[in-house]
This record gives C-alpha cells, structure tokens and sequence, in this order.
C-alpha cells in the first residue's frame, strides 16, 4: 500500500488507426442478430453454438457495455480505473518449449485477448461462460519474467531492471507462487467474463507452457458509490491517494519506458515493469487497534482520507505539523508519510491493485490481504526506493506479511496486425 490515487477510468491511448473494427460477431450480437438460421459462424467458426435469439438484442447495461481497444499504444491494463474483478497468472514454459513454441504461444493469446476485450468469442472452442455479458471493460496484459530470455535463446534481450528483486525485511515469499517465465493480468467489471478471459487463456497455453501459479482479487464495482472515490482495502482504510496521474506532465517518463531509452532494449518502448506482491493483512491484529491508533499508522483519517494534519484527500500532507504538546501530527514512521514520493527522491509508482480472500485458516485467522500490482519504468527506482524505506521503520509493516513476489517487463501495446511481444521474439 502506499499514499497515492488510482486515476479514475483514465480513457487508454489509442493509435492514429484508431480502435480496430471486430472482424468477428460480439457476444451481444450473436444473440440478438442469430435469427431464423439457428447458427451463427465467426471467423474459424469461432462462434459456433451461440444460437438464435431474438431479432433485437437488449442493450447491455452500461458496465457490460464498457470496452477497451488492444491495439494501443501502452498494453492496456495498466493505466484504465480499477477494475470489479481480476486474476493474476504466472506460467512457465515446458520443458523442451522454446522461442519458436513462445511465439506461437503469444500469438494465440494476442488473437484470443483482442476477440474478448471486443466482447466477441474466444477462436477456439468458446465455453460460453460470458455468453449474455458485453465486454465488460476486459483487459488482458502480458509480461516476461527473467527466467522467459534463458529459455528462449534471449539472454541479450533481457533488461537490467529484470535483476531480481532485494530481499526486505517483511517478506515471508513461497517461491512456487513467485515470478515465472510468462505473467498474464486479466481484469473485468464482470466476475464471469474475468473468468472466461482466464479460462480462454490457460486453455490457449496448451502444451508450451503450465500455470505456475494464479490468484483471484477483487475491487469495488464501478458505480457502486455516488461518485467515483479511491478505493477501499481489507483494512477499511483509502488506499491509492496520491497515485500519478495521466494528466500530469511527466506521468509517462515515470510510468513508460521511452522509445530514446539507452538502458532499455529498444523492445521494452512503451512498455512498463510490474512488481508484484502478494500481501497478506494480520486482520486480527489490526482490528485490535483503536480507530485512532490506526490512523496514527496510517497517517490520514479512514473516514475520508484526509491527512492528520487537516483538509480533505488531496490536501498536501504537512509533516512539520506538531499539536499542544510538540509533536508531530503525522508521526514519523506513518505509512502515508514514508511512502510520498517527495520523501524518496521522486519515486513513484502507479499501484492498480486487487484485494484478495482465499478462505480462512482453521484457527479462524483470514487469508487476505492486497494483490499489489504497480507499473514504472525503473522498478530499481520505484518500487525498490519505496520498499527499503518501508523496511526501515513504517509502522503499518507489524500489520501485512508479503508472502508472494514477482517482477515482469510488459512491452508496449501490439500495433495492428501485430502481436504482444513481436519485437523481442522476432528480433
């Protein structure tokens, strides 16, 4: 967690092309245009048992309804509002699969993610389990994880940010559910059509590769509140304030490798390094603490967001702030004042994160926590600053345990006609 906002269904960067028009029927469509045939066939027969129904369809609603083009210039995924549903999946190549296999691989899934964030069927044996659902704001993010350019022959290619990540004092990491040759983020407004997306992809994976691990998260449904507000985690506190914004002028050298980088493969342009943590949440502990000590940790006021030191969320925090006795209003080791970029020599990431709940352990202690997911285009410089401070006294670490890791490079959007991660393994 850290103090800084989730921009707000930020509208994705979309090339001079244009959103590519679907060369295949919608999901919607097939159902309200089938008619009197009883069958309607896609490309490659890629819609076949979505019947007939009736002659207009009924308008999706306006969550279903929501799309978001593949073909952009940065993958999307990483800088859209966060999303109601989401699946984190790691997989590693099979033994003897190599580029040749990895490119066939990535083709598939570039193919498969387009058809469903367009809210069409998947090209292979669909299993009709978004069937009545829209697109739903589906999004479908591929990376590479350090071990993918040993296996494929690309060891030049790698990046110098692809470095393992340090050690930290609140790790507590399984390896098995840690890194992975190929990292996949799918993320919905709609349970079902999250899943499809996930289902469509491990089944597309064949035999060149296996899951290595996958998690499930979760965030607030999208116009479940009044009005759009940073999100709440599992520990009731805003989580997410201060986040970069698109609208600010130097959110892209932040956030995206740039086509002129000299210590970036010239694959990696617009592309962006995602760190990943599971983090789980002591609940019990935590809800053992007053409202106010809770706060103290935290550094705003969990009501609103608002800093210690007074105003609303996006009030400037005032660290010199002392009360009637002399001390300081946002303590030292407050988690919100640590992690501010203007404490850590501008570092900052953007956090899109899920939370999580795998069920509860037989002493009844919970298994949740935060699926933390944040993009840059330096993880040494992001994440990495962020976290060694963090481990140097932030009072929230005696709450959180991190139990899973991962860091990938998530190239640039796939041009038309193009898929996700040609310019590596076709290099």
């Amino acid at each position: 967690m850290s103090d800084q906002t989730i921009p707000q269904a930020a509208a994705p960067e979309v090339g001079p092309e244009g959103p590519p028009a679907p060369d295949g029927p919608t999901r919607r469509r097939l159902l309200g245009t089938a008619g009197a045939t009883g069958l309607v066939l896609g490309a490659a027969g890629a819609a076949v048992g979505y019947v007939s129904a009736p002659a207009q369809a009924t308008p999706l609603s306006s969550i279903g309804a929501g799309q978001v083009p593949f073909h952009v210039k940065h993958q999307p995924g990483i800088t859209e509002g966060l999303q109601a549903r989401g699946h984190l999946v790691a997989f590693d190549l099979a033994a003897g699969a190599g580029r040749k296999e990895a490119v066939a691989l990535l083709r598939r899934w570039s193919e498969t993610a387009r058809r469903l964030m367009a809210g069409e069927a998947a090209p292979n044996d669909d299993t009709d389990v978004a069937r009545d659902a829209g697109p739903s704001s589906l999004t479908i993010t591929f990376g590479f994880g350090n071990s993918f350019f040993a296996r494929t022959g690309l060891e030049k290619q790698r990046p110098v940010a692809l470095d393992p990540l340090p050690d930290f004092s609140s790790d507590h990491l399984d390896k098995a559910r840690s890194n992975g040759d190929l990292w996949v983020q799918i993320g919905a407004n709609d349970a079902l059509v999250a899943f499809h997306g996930l289902r469509a992809i491990q089944k597309d994976a064949g035999s060149a590769a296996k899951v290595r691990w996958q998690m499930n998260g979760f965030n607030r449904t999208p116009g479940a509140t009044a009005h759009p507000m940073t999100a709440r985690n599992l520990m009731g506190q805003m989580d997410g304030t201060r986040n970069p914004k698109p609208t600010e002028s130097d959110f892209d050298q932040r956030i995206f490798v740039p086509a002129s980088s000299k210590k970036d493969p010239a694959w990696m342009a617009n592309g962006s390094y995602a760190v990943v943590r599971r983090i789980r949440m002591l609940l019990d502990d935590w809800e053992k603490l007053s409202l106010t000590a809770q706060e103290q940790v935290v550094g705003r006021r969990k009501a609103n967001g608002a800093p210690l030191s007074g105003g609303d969320e996006t009030t400037a925090m005032d660290l010199e702030k002392t009360d009637a006795n002399g001390d300081l209003v946002v303590p030292l080791n407050a988690h919100a004042r640590i992690t501010r970029p203007d404490q850590n020599g501008g570092a900052a990431m953007l956090r899109r994160p899920f939370s999580y709940h795998d069920g509860i352990d037989v002493d009844g202690t919970p298994d949740a926590g935060l699926l933390f997911v944040c993009w840059q285009a330096d993880p040494l410089r992001g994440f990495v600053t962020v976290q060694r401070k963090l481990d140097r006294g932030d009072a929230l670490s005696k709450y959180i345990r991190h139990e899973a890791s991962g860091l990938f490079a998530v190239p640039g959007g796939a041009a038309q006609g193009e898929y996700v991660g040609q310019a590596l393994l076709e290099a």
